[in-house]
């Protein structure tokens, strides 16, 4: 099949849904209303540069024919300059359907279960993973997604030891799906007498939320356990018995969540971020099985691998992976990162069409 050709049946497709999704019928229907305005939106994308280089090709050709055939040396003249800007923008074009067509990541409109871990480094890892966590809500709040705490272990001397969040919204996955990995900090400690730079690690893991569908599990594969709650909370969260630890009897996966008061509300969350965990471990065994350069085009990142150093006596950012250097660590760490998601999935997109999308 043709590009050309595959343009042409998306376009069909895109007026088939325009009149769908104007039909009582699907208005009735939440869940159908809601999976036809997602294609809808992902085929207008494509529909919409598809309409364009057909409008800036019959341009060309006027001008070509204008070229081809008028005596008025200026209407020629002002014609050559118009076919070299219109050549431009076809090309520009070109460039964008083929990154438009590229086979898409089906989690990128799930929403994300994101997890930051305190590494090397103690106190110091614990406050860096808190300075993380606020980057990164920063950044949701400007993206508009909604944020649901799933379990906080607090450090000792602030920030975290383990934080869990759900971020929901529009593409969070395909914004965040590149944060996961090995954060590394250089600065000096509040607490350094001697001035002394030390180097600290965070580990960040980004899950797209696992539906029902995408994992099932079954009463007979877990085992719950429910005790009070620790740590610092409310009135009543450490005096019932709200805390809710889930084991994966297969894989030996523990969740436990806490933050409800409610033992049901506990349990729901905690199932959340199990289902989420184990669609991962599915989708790495997955990958797995294909060759090195398949596996580091869809994992972008192994989590084990430094991914990022944030080093503050040089205020630079450098990913390690695109060997990407950003300067101004202040504003990057309050939430101002949208320029380094989009380099990455620049990036990333780059090599997939060098590839074939493969």
């Amino acid at each position: 099949m043709t590009m050309l050709t595959k343009l042409a049946e998306i376009e069909s497709r895109y007026d088939e849904l325009n009149q769908k999704l104007s039909e009582p019928e699907t208005s009735r229907s939440p869940n159908l209303l809601r999976d036809l305005g997602r294609e809808h939106r992902e085929l207008g994308k494509v529909v919409s540069a598809f309409r364009e280089l057909k409008k800036v090709e019959a341009e060309l050709e006027g001008n070509r024919e204008i070229i081809a055939t008028e005596a008025d040396l200026e209407l020629v003249t002002m014609a050559k300059e118009e076919v070299l800007g219109l050549q431009v923008q076809r090309q520009a074009l070109s460039e964008k359907i083929k990154l438009l067509l590229l086979p898409k990541d089906p989690n990128d409109d799930k929403n994300v279960i994101l997890e930051i871990r305190s590494g090397t480094g103690g106190d110091e890892a614990c406050l860096f993973a808190g300075a993380l966590f606020r980057m990164y809500m920063r950044y949701a709040e400007e993206k508009r997604w909604k944020v649901d705490t799933m379990s906080v272990s607090q450090g000792s001397q602030g920030g975290f030891k383990e934080v869990i969040v759900l971020l929901e919204g529009d593409s969070v996955y395909s914004n965040m799906k590149y944060e996961s990995g090995v954060h590394r900090v250089q600065r000096v400690p509040a607490t350094e007498t001697q001035g002394r730079i030390h180097t600290s690690a965070v580990t960040v893991v980004v899950l797209p939320e696992a539906e029902d569908i995408d994992i099932d599990i079954q009463e007979k594969d877990i085992r719950i356990d429910v005790c009070r709650a620790g740590g610092p909370g409310g009135q009543s969260v450490n005096t019932t018995d709200s805390a809710v630890r889930i084991t994966h009897l297969e894989t030996g996966m523990i969740v436990i969540c806490q933050d409800e008061k409610s033992q049901i509300k506990n349990k729901a969350k905690a199932m959340k971020v199990l289902r989420s965990r184990l669609l991962d471990k599915k989708q790495a065994e997955q990958d797995a099985e294909l060759t090195a350069q398949r596996r580091s085009m869809v994992k972008s990142g192994d989590r084990s691998d430094k991914i990022r150093t944030y080093n503050f006596p040089q205020d630079r950012l450098t990913d390690h992976r695109i060997g990407l250097t950003m300067h101004n660590l202040p504003k990057l760490l309050d939430g101002e990162i949208e320029d380094l998601v989009v380099s990455l999935r620049t990036y990333y997109q780059t090599e997939a069409l060098k590839t074939g999308g493969k």
